[in-house]
């Protein structure tokens, strides 16, 4: 009688239950603590994209930006973007200006991560130097080298000139030859510090036995860089390079304030495009359907990157 009474218990009871580790309820209270700011960042960016998107349909002449509603719905803004001959153009500077500066950016920050990685008298020095120009704002970056590049009086001409390589003044930044060259200096001067910081940290992380063990299998300094060095340098590179590439496709600081997308569009990209049909020729929707574009073709760029990313942390 007991025994069956037990064997009843049992069955109606069902398998025990499983308690959580130590490492779940820690993965639980971490993802506990990030919700709010998870959930105020997310809203922060989704409403200004649901703006826009919203805005990038609407017709007619927008004048009340809150009351997007009471203007007609309508894809005449993609159509007269997709279909104006100007946006290939501005595509193909916006590619220009960002391999542009992130190619010589990536290379002076690689030399000198390389270079703060060693010892040498006066390195405490030059390390804060090194990466000063990324806490300088963007527009004192631009005002300064506006200043430089002046075909009059800059100092860039100047320099030039003493050391003979040209025998006049080049207008740098109202030629439409050099115009591109031109913004594309400050912006790298203002974005090589970020890949020193990347890729000085990832030095660090590498440890020491290897370089002694491929120095004893009689490794030079260029073996040592292929096969020890770079193999840890890839993944953070390739993030550093995607990061940055991203935040100089839609740079608009330094073109703006130093040729305002001129001479005859020489240095018009999308950022400076969104900015011209808003405000100066007060297209609103055009505008937002041209920034949507700009974000379509970004979100491109950065899943097509996230594949060599995922590759070098392999």
């Amino acid at each position: 009688m007991t025994t069956d009474v037990g064997l009843t218990d049992v069955r109606t009871q069902g398998p025990p239950k499983r308690r959580r580790t130590r490492a779940q309820r820690d993965r639980l209270f971490a993802y506990g603590m990030l919700t709010p700011t998870l959930a105020a960042v997310g809203l922060l960016m989704a409403y200004p994209i649901y703006i826009a998107i919203n805005l990038s349909f609407r017709g007619g002449e927008i004048a009340d930006l809150q009351n997007l509603g009471q203007y007609p719905l309508t894809l005449g803004n993609y159509v007269d973007v997709i279909t104006d001959p100007k946006l290939l153009g501005d595509i193909w500077r916006s590619i220009v200006y960002t391999v542009g500066v992130v190619v010589p950016a990536f290379a002076i920050g690689l030399g000198l991560a390389l270079l703060l990685n060693k010892t040498f008298p006066g390195k405490r020095i030059v390390r804060p130097l090194a990466l000063l120009p990324w806490a300088v704002p963007g527009v004192a970056v631009a005002a300064a080298f506006s200043w430089m590049l002046d075909g009059s009086f800059g100092v860039i001409n100047y320099l030039l000139r003493s050391v003979g390589l040209i025998d006049a003044n080049v207008a740098w930044l109202a030629n439409a030859d050099t115009a591109m060259t031109a913004v594309i200096i400050p912006t790298v001067w203002k974005f090589y510090p970020f890949f020193t910081l990347v890729l000085v940290a990832a030095l660090q992380a590498i440890p020491s036995d290897q370089y002694e063990a491929a120095r004893i299998d009689g490794a030079g300094p260029w073996q040592q860089f292929r096969y020890v060095t770079w193999p840890a340098l890839r993944a953070p590179s390739a993030l550093a390079i995607v990061i940055t590439g991203v935040g100089v496709f839609r740079e608009f600081d330094f073109i703006f304030p130093l040729t305002g997308g001129g001479p005859d569009d020489a240095t018009t990209t999308l950022a400076v495009r969104i900015y011209n049909e808003a405000f100066e020729y007060f297209t609103f929707g055009a505008s937002a359907a041209i920034g949507v574009v700009t974000m379509v073709i970004a979100g491109a760029l950065l899943l097509a990157a996230g594949r060599s990313v995922r590759e070098g942390m392999n």
